[in-house]
Order: C-alpha cells, then sequence, then structure tokens
C-alpha cells in the first residue's frame, strides 16, 4: 500500500505552507478574519482536489476516445453548515464542455467513469455525503 506524506509548516500569524511534488501551496485566512489572504482557504482546497483529480481522469478518456474538445470546465456547488465544524453537507459537480459537434453520449460516458470508477476524491467525497453531477455541453 503507497503513503503519501504530508508536511505544513507554519510561517506567520494564520499562514502555512506546504510542499507537495516540489510546488508550495499556501493557505490563509481572509483579512476579516485576522488572517494576511496569502493563499487559498483549506476548506475550499479540497474541492479542488476533486475537480482536479476527475478533470485529468476525464480528459485522458476524452483523448482516448479521441474527442477533439475546444474547452473544458469543472465547476463544484458546495452546500456548506453555517455551524461548526463548518463542512460540506452536498456536493454538485458540473461538467462543461464546448467545442463543435461533441458526442453527447461519449462525454457522458467519460464523466460517469471519472466519477463512479476513477476519481478517488469523489470517491471519499461520496462515502461521506450526497455528490450528483450533470454534463453539459455547449457549442
Amino acid at each position: 500500500m503507497a503513503t503519501h506524506t504530508i508536511k505544513t509548516v507554519w510561517r506567520e500569524n494564520n499562514i502555512f505552507d506546504t510542499e507537495v511534488d516540489g510546488h508550495t501551496i499556501t493557505i490563509d485566512l481572509p483579512e476579516e478574519a485576522g488572517g494576511n489572504d496569502a493563499g487559498p482557504r483549506p476548506k475550499k482546497l479540497l474541492l479542488i482536489s476533486a475537480t482536479g483529480c476527475s478533470g485529468l481522469d476525464v480528459v485522458e478518456i476524452v483523448r482516448k476516445m479521441r474527442i477533439n474538445i475546444k474547452s473544458f470546465n469543472i465547476w463544484i456547488d458546495a452546500e456548506l453548515t453555517e455551524e461548526h465544524p463548518k463542512q460540506y453537507t452536498s456536493l454538485k459537480v458540473v461538467y462543461e464542455f464546448e467545442g463543435d459537434n461533441l458526442p453527447k453520449e461519449k462525454l457522458e460516458r467519460a464523466c460517469r467513469m471519472s466519477f463512479e470508477n476513477y476519481c478517488g476524491v469523489m470517491a471519499m467525497y461520496r462515502k461521506a455525503i450526497p455528490v450528483t453531477y450533470e454534463v453539459v455541453i455547449r457549442d
């Protein structure tokens, strides 16, 4: 079994840095919460992980299907509790493609394969909260 180890270092005030694969990720709080706004908030990075993980899957699958897309975006709408500990209670993922004469069935299959079979981040979310998705195609 593989193990991922992450070390996060407190820099100052509410700023933390983490080096991941040779890249530094900085997290912080907004100024109104006592931070310096030097980086994104930790919970939103969880959403980035989900869109990035699934996006990598979908692009690879679409490439293998020989589908030529002009653009591809992934949106997540995440419902957040008001009380502490604030946490996500549901996610809606939107896979948005743009291109000429795109095959909807194949794109839906590519997204479903990532969502149900390949993306480990989505799999963890699905174990904890309701997660839905839809595929949108724009000409």
